[in-house]
């Protein structure tokens, strides 16, 4: 079966496909309430010579446009001839929510937090689940990339287990601003596809629902740097100019009171403890709260939404190691 001249399949099967060669399918993942089929794009680069398997996936949220990019860039740069392995390229994962252009999953659940979903569970949890079972799975390595959520920015800043000897090498050559050290299971993609042996990372790329040359300059030159260094590609790694900051954890901090905000540090930013970070003023344009850092750190993202109400995020801090 077609659609748009393009194969539809129900399970990604990498076996199949000969070397040297360059594939895109529909994946049938579910279907709606009116039966019609929801596809997944994939694109598959198998290269001439046999090697790792990497995937690349974005939009896990609707809103999350930067990796959309990366991944179509990536691909125009792919000599399958030269190529050693597979690379498979998921360039939206969460197809309900990017035609919607929401960030969250059609009955309300963010998508990255429920992974790996259950076979028999709820709409978003069978549809985690379906994808992993049938396309992760196939995975050695996996780079998901993300962005900030809507009112907030974010630095170019990775996510990853550090006490995992070739995780963490995948995160220093990605050449982030920020590295910030993630374990255990918090129901991520990327955990999710930890707990199968794969070795995976999260790349935060900048802002929403906006394409940013600059981070998908980035994402590219880091996503291509970890391809050299899984020799997928030929050529060295290029080390960073400055090595990333590496924050061992991070919070957020939130407002108490609802008003006009402001938030002072920008992101990559180094801040002291007491240093003033925001300000909120009532509809009048007084001041009614101050708010200053409860520690030093470096600023990973920030809420730039001028609206905040009670409990709305401040900054991202992190702890740095």
């Amino acid at each position: 079966m077609k659609y748009l001249d393009i194969e539809v399949i129900t399970r990604l099967d990498l076996a199949k496909l000969a070397k040297g060669t360059l594939t895109k399918y529909w994946l049938h993942i579910i279907s709606n309430g009116i039966a019609q089929p929801i596809y997944l794009p994939i694109m598959v680069a198998k290269g001439a010579s046999d090697g790792p398997v990497l995937g690349i996936t974005a939009a896990v949220h609707g809103n999350e446009l930067n990796g959309i990019s990366i991944i179509h860039e990536v691909f125009n740069q792919i000599d399958v001839n030269t190529l050693r392995g597979t690379v498979v390229g998921v360039p939206v994962m969460n197809i309900p929510s990017i035609i919607n252009q929401e960030r969250r999953f059609v009955d309300g659940e963010d998508l990255n937090r429920i992974m790996p979903g259950k076979a028999d569970g709820s709409v978003s949890q069978v549809y985690v689940h379906r994808f992993i079972d049938r396309v992760i799975s196939e995975f050695e390595y996996l780079l998901d990339l993300h962005t900030a959520s809507f009112g907030r920015v974010n630095s170019y800043y990775i996510r990853a287990d550090l006490k995992r000897k070739i995780t963490s090498r995948m995160a220093e050559v990605l050449n982030a601003e920020i590295i910030l050290n993630n374990e255990g299971s918090d129901g991520t993609l990327r955990s999710a596809a930890a707990n199968l042996g794969i070795h995976a990372v999260t790349i935060e790329v900048g802002d929403p629902n906006q394409f940013q040359k600059g981070m998908i300059d980035s994402g590219l030159a880091g996503t291509l740097n970890v391809m050299r260094y899984l020799k997928m590609i030929e050529g060295e790694v290029i080390e960073p100019k400055r090595p990333a900051v590496i924050c061992k954890k991070s919070k957020w901090l939130y407002a108490n009171r609802g008003g006009i905000l402001e938030v002072f540090p920008e992101v990559t930013q180094k801040i002291k403890k007491g240093d003033k970070i925001a300000i909120v003023r009532d509809i009048f344009g007084d001041i009614i709260n101050t708010y200053n850092s409860p520690e030093e750190g470096i600023i990973i993202g920030k809420n730039v939404h001028p609206v905040s109400q009670t409990g709305g995020r401040l900054i991202h801090l992190g702890t740095i190691k």
